[in-house]
């Protein structure tokens, strides 16, 4: 006898629908699966067995095939265990009801028959809607997740046994109903600007990188405060609209860190890799083509501290997602595309010990010695960071100082307004910042008068700035002019975004 039942498997972020075929026929006993599985998918066999068994029914002593359909495409993950097992229970006419005909099945079994959370579940999910279905049944530790997406009907189950009697009509089981609001996407990140001493400069910068969606940089010795600010940086950052939460928890779901008890990524995305990480861990990869670094803090931001101590093969990987806002993973079996979005904010000693340039510690370092530690970054890599900021150390007088620090909310109160002009400017251009225009939108947006050409020009000629160099530049001045309600681009605007290229101005 034959069952077929509706399953789905991701490719990246995308899902496909998977066709899961179960025959039994007489013969030897024993048990094939075909389709092009991988090793966890092959292993279902003695998880699907035991699960039977444990769950009281019997397991078919007759020969059992089970295809995983279309053949030619890599089937990933155990979560094809629930379909299996409910094929062989009605192949073998434990289930006489056809019902399971109208659901799709997504779960892992464990030896006792219970239902196991399965890894990116919402993708799934939004791409089975697309492609038209409508009811699901999928394990209960990811009803969470799934209550997030609106127009599709889902029974989160426990058991094996509680799927077969749902689906023999034995009892009724409530559909996951729909729990997001606005009140979801909290913003908890237990720092604030008002606990950074001084470094007003820094904070000006930071608030400009924001506010324009832009790179940034900080150069200075150690215990200044870089660390600090950076993690500071995402308090000040607009609040994720719903769509932006979905495709960032999608990406989390996909490389299992979700958290299943909340269900959606409530606050942009910090992430901090160590400088030893790997280039498959920044940027995606391995086996399974899972996703990186980079698309971890997609919508939020990605901060290498001490950005030199990094391999000079891992930062150059981070040429493409800077420029187009995603990555490629291509590995020999796929290649897959996830979104990385971010906003970088990176930091570094200015040499070796540190101290060169500070105006309250020593440099010991050698000029070769402060060029050699300089320029492992590269300098199409520096091209796309836009500010190049100083960080130096405060003073006693500062860090005692008992005025009030000016809040994140305060800050991100003059963000939003800027992110709203911007909103406005780009409505028909389908982007959102100042970071993200094109050559032909720099000409519509950022024209400026002949005294910020001359000033612009001089730039480009001392600095020895390239072609992408210059357009950041006013990139980032726009983004000033925004901050101070101009409609155009001034001579101050363009002087103050000169002075955050650091690097090109104290190193070159």
């Amino acid at each position: 006898m034959l069952a077929k039942l509706k399953s789905l498997s991701l490719d990246g972020l995308v899902g496909y629908s998977v066709d899961v075929e179960v025959d039994i026929s007489s013969g030897l006993p024993g048990y094939e699966l075909v389709g092009l599985a991988s090793t966890a998918t092959k292993e279902s066999k003695e998880r699907v067995r035991s699960a039977i068994k444990n769950s009281g029914y019997f397991y078919p002593t007759k020969r059992i095939t089970v295809n995983l359909a279309p053949a030619d495409t890599k089937k990933e993950g155990p979560s094809f265990d629930l379909p299996i097992a409910l094929g062989i229970l009605a192949a073998s006419g434990q289930i006489e009801s056809k019902a399971y005909k109208d659901y799709v099945f997504v779960g892992e079994l464990s030896l006792d028959g219970k239902l196991r959370h399965v890894n990116g579940i919402m993708p799934i999910l939004i791409s089975a809607l697309q492609l038209g279905e409508k009811r699901f049944v999928i394990p209960k530790d990811n009803a969470r997740e799934a209550s997030f997406i609106d127009g599709i009907e889902v029974y989160a189950l426990e058991t094996l046994k509680e799927v077969a009697d749902f689906l023999e009509g034995a009892e009724e089981k409530p559909v996951v109903t729909s729990s997001y609001s606005a009140a979801c996407l909290t913003r908890d990140y237990g720092i604030d600007f008002a606990d950074v001493k001084g470094q007003t400069v820094a904070k000006r910068a930071l608030e400009i990188a924001v506010a324009g969606g832009h790179n940034v940089l900080m150069i200075g010795p150690p215990g200044a405060g870089k660390t600090m600010l950076a993690k500071c940086v995402p308090t000040i950052m607009p609040e994720m609209t719903f769509e932006e939460a979905v495709e960032v928890t999608k990406v989390h779901s996909v490389a299992g860190i979700l958290d299943s008890s909340v269900g959606i990524v409530t606050t942009r995305p910090f992430r901090t890799p160590h400088h030893t990480t790997t280039v498959p861990a920044l940027i995606g990869g391995g086996t399974k083509a899972r996703p990186g670094e980079v698309s971890l803090a997609n919508h939020g931001v990605l901060f290498l501290d001490e950005m030199p101590e990094y391999s000079r093969h891992a930062l150059e990987t981070l040429r493409q997602p800077l420029e187009d806002r995603k990555v490629t993973v291509s590995r020999v079996a796929q290649s897959v595309e996830y979104p990385a979005n971010f906003t970088l904010v990176a930091s570094m000693n200015p040499c070796p010990c540190g101290n060169f340039g500070s105006k309250t510690q020593i440099c010991r370092c050698t000029p070769q010695q402060i060029h050699n530690y300089v320029s492992k970054l590269s300098g199409p890599l520096m091209d796309r960071i836009d500010l190049q900021i100083e960080v130096d150390n405060i003073t006693y007088d500062e860090f005692r100082a008992r005025g009030e620090a000016e809040s994140s909310a305060t800050i991100k109160a003059r963000i939003d307004k800027v992110r709203k002009i911007q909103r406005e400017r780009f409505k028909d251009d389908g982007i959102l910042t100042n970071a993200e225009m094109t050559p032909a939108q720099i000409n519509k947006y950022c024209k400026i008068d002949k005294d910020s050409e001359r000033l612009l020009q001089k730039a480009f000629e001392r600095l020895n700035l390239s072609a992408r160099g210059t357009t950041r530049i006013l990139k980032v001045a726009r983004t000033i002019a925004d901050m101070e309600g101009a409609w155009d681009i001034k001579p101050q605007h363009i002087a103050e975004a000169i002075q955050y290229r650091g690097l090109d101005r104290k190193y070159n």
